[in-house]
């Protein structure tokens, strides 16, 4: 047998030991970007290298196996591979580095207890190869300005996303107001100005935005509350090209893409619910609703006069003076 076929092989182990129902051929091929012949040689081939696993029909009558994992030193024999290890650590530096403390905390609780399961030279060895790797890859960085979080106020929302108890904050308004706010917290808008979604408590129903850099103070009240079956963050935040949102500019968008730029806009995600249109002669047409004129703005600019905007009327005469030919690359 190749390397690379045991490498699969104990790859697989990995997945049906880790799948409390086993694995499937379906998930095979999607795992190892192989036909459904080839999957089924896999999994002949596993069995035979792992008699003690287990086969069975689930629920849809689709064939599973599943490794038992009764024997605790199962971790141990497999170990974790370096590049495994380092893929944890870059994952704790990049949760701290977005200002997600909690969640940095628990990865490096996970690496040091998967590390403890193991055999005490392995684990060394393993350690010393993934702090190799990481120095020949190096640390995965978004570069770009970006506003310095407050990794106090984060924790402390965390804290009160993940219970959830309702809040206390101290708000400053666009104006420099500053007013008291009791709060229902449901999630957070990550961009270059972060935003807390979250439901007042003496408001109107309506779902708000608050600008983490606005808030003064934020202090856990301890009350709880239950949240909103039907409220889905990922469709709230869609309502915004950006973390910002109007009803006022909520409405159809659509920008077209010349020929030459086509190419490069075809690789990005605009908005999840967007709409790519091939024109005949080569340039591409993205329709999307959302709001947000100035950051479709601060966007568009980057493509100098390589993008139209079509709709809406706003959003066009906006960049209309800001469409530049010397711009000598793309996004």
């Amino acid at each position: 047998m190749s390397f690379s076929k045991a490498a699969d092989l104990l790859r697989l182990a990995d997945m049906a030991t880790a799948r409390f129902e086993g694995v499937s051929l379906q998930e095979i091929t999607e795992e190892f970007g192989c036909d459904h012949r080839t999957a089924q040689r896999m999994a002949r081939a596993f069995e035979a290298a792992f008699p003690q696993a287990e086969v069975k029909d689930d629920a849809d009558r689709r064939r599973r196996w599943r490794l038992p994992r009764s024997d605790p030193r199962w971790l141990q024999a497999q170990g974790i591979r370096d590049g495994e290890l380092a893929a944890l650590d870059m994952a704790a530096r990049r949760a701290e580095r977005d200002g997600a403390p909690d969640d940095a905390k628990r990865l490096r609780a996970l690496r040091d207890r998967l590390l403890a399961a193991m055999p005490s030279s392995q684990a060394r060895r393993t350690e010393a190869d993934a702090e190799a790797l990481l120095e020949a890859q190096g640390f995965a960085s978004r570069p770009g300005p970006r506003v310095v979080p407050d990794l106090h106020m984060l924790g402390a929302l965390t804290e009160a996303l993940r219970a959830p108890f309702t809040i206390a904050v101290h708000y400053a308004s666009a104006n420099g107001t500053i007013s008291d706010r009791l709060l229902k917290p449901y999630g957070l808008l990550l961009g270059i100005r972060r935003y807390l979604v979250a439901l007042p408590v003496d408001g109107d129903g309506k779902m708000r935005r608050f600008r983490l850099d606005r808030i003064r103070e934020v202090r856990i009240t301890g009350q709880g509350f239950v949240r909103a079956p039907d409220f889905d963050l990922a469709q709230f935040s869609a309502q915004a090209f950006g973390s910002f949102h109007s009803d006022e500019e909520y409405g159809p968008v659509a920008w077209r893409f010349t020929p030459d730029a086509a190419s490069v806009a075809r690789q990005f995600v605009f908005h999840p619910a967007q709409e790519m249109i091939e024109e005949p002669d080569g340039a591409l047409t993205v329709r999307f609703t959302a709001s947000g004129h100035m950051e479709m703005a601060w966007h568009l600019y980057q493509w100098g006069d390589q993008v139209e905007v079509l709709t809406p009327a706003p959003l066009r005469e906006m960049v209309a003076e800001h469409r530049r030919a010397d711009f000598p690359a793309l996004p």
